[in-house]
């Protein structure tokens, strides 16, 4: 087996008949070389595969790298929380770089603040920026803004499909065709709902792709004679909206909750004494998982935050610190949750 030869500066230049300098300044993009040599010089880096040491030269440099991130808040949201144990996580496994995280959180069901905190996180002069597009309006403006001032932008949860930021995550239209088949295995007939709580539909995409998955599902069912039915509801009146959702449609036999919040309707299902109504939601959420064990909840669809947001800083931090491109999309597989396999998913 052959041992590829690792080049030294000096190396190169002999090679090239030209300075160690020259070399310097065509291999760190400084400039001051004439074009000729200059692509001389890269030609022969292509030939004998010339791979810096990038790691020896952060190190040396003592390069500080400054990350921003855009997140809602844990406190507002439990599903948010791990997001941050993904963050920690990213950071770790890069403490030998002096990598320095600003993180600023927005309440995800207001669009101002999102817009105040984005305000805050670019005074912090950030290097790159990670963030989760909730709102699809602003975010899209928000993220032409960073383009514009040549800043890399890695989102995760919520797809900007018109943004040329990356973005970690699921394929929402197909989740919510996995929701669709989940319910029509365990209840093939009488009315199914899609129930949205706590978001403007409007501006959140996810919710839409999910709903346009769940129904092109029994769209193509073609005579199934199941009716689809929506309920949007917001926070403060979920409960009596909800009671008065279900005493409207006798007929209800499944539902799919679009986010983390399928316990409110389980805590109902229970109190009604309607338990018999099926139940999909998203997210390893205490109550949700409660709600799971005790059978009020049939089945979960995992989203995995936590390894969305280890992944999105981690691409960011190696384009920092390596110069590695970051990938334009990264789909992580959608898990089906349900009482018999959930103790896995709940390890840290």
């Amino acid at each position: 087996m052959s041992i590829m030869k690792k080049y030294t500066i000096k190396d190169i230049a002999q090679l090239a008949g030209v300075s160690k300098g020259t070399v310097d300044r065509v291999i760190h993009n400084r400039g001051n070389v004439a074009k000729d040599v200059e692509q001389k010089v890269k030609a022969l880096l292509t030939e004998i595969n010339y791979q810096p040491n990038l790691i020896a030269r952060n190190l040396k440099n003592n390069k500080v790298f400054t990350v921003g991130v855009l997140i809602p808040d844990p406190s507002m949201d439990p599903y948010w929380a791990v997001c941050m144990d993904g963050i920690n996580s990213a950071l770790a496994e890069f403490s030998a770089f002096d990598v320095r995280i600003n993180t600023f959180l927005y309440d995800p069901t207001d669009t101002e603040d999102f817009l105040d905190r984005n305000e805050a996180l670019l005074q912090s002069e950030p290097d790159v920026i990670l963030m989760v597009p909730l709102f699809y309006k602003e975010a899209t403006s928000v993220l032409q803004h960073y383009q514009s001032l040549n800043i890399k932008v890695g989102t995760f949860n919520n797809q900007i499909t018109s943004s040329t930021a990356s973005f970690i995550g699921q394929d929402l239209y197909q989740s919510g065709r996995i929701a669709a088949k989940l319910l029509h295995s365990i209840s093939s007939t009488g009315d199914m709902a899609i129930i949205h709580i706590d978001e403007k539909y409007k501006n959140a995409v996810h919710m839409q792709e999910k709903e346009k998955g769940f129904k092109s599902y029994y769209d193509d069912l073609k005579g199934s004679g199941n009716t689809i039915l929506t309920c949007k509801v917001k926070y403060v009146e979920t409960e009596d909206k909800l009671r008065d959702f279900l005493n409207d449609h006798p007929k209800l036999e499944g539902i799919f909750v679009t986010n983390s919040k399928a316990f409110h309707v389980a805590r109902l299902l229970e109190s009604e004494n309607k338990t018999d109504i099926k139940l999909v939601g998203y997210d390893l959420l205490s109550d949700n998982v409660n709600y799971l064990n005790n059978g009020t909840i049939d089945f979960l669809i995992h989203q995995n935050p936590r390894q969305q947001a280890y992944l999105g800083l981690k691409y960011l931090i190696e384009h920092l610190v390596f110069d590695k491109q970051t990938p334009e999309q990264f789909l992580l597989p959608i898990d089906i949750i349900n009482s018999e396999n959930v103790t896995p998913f709940l390890r840290p």
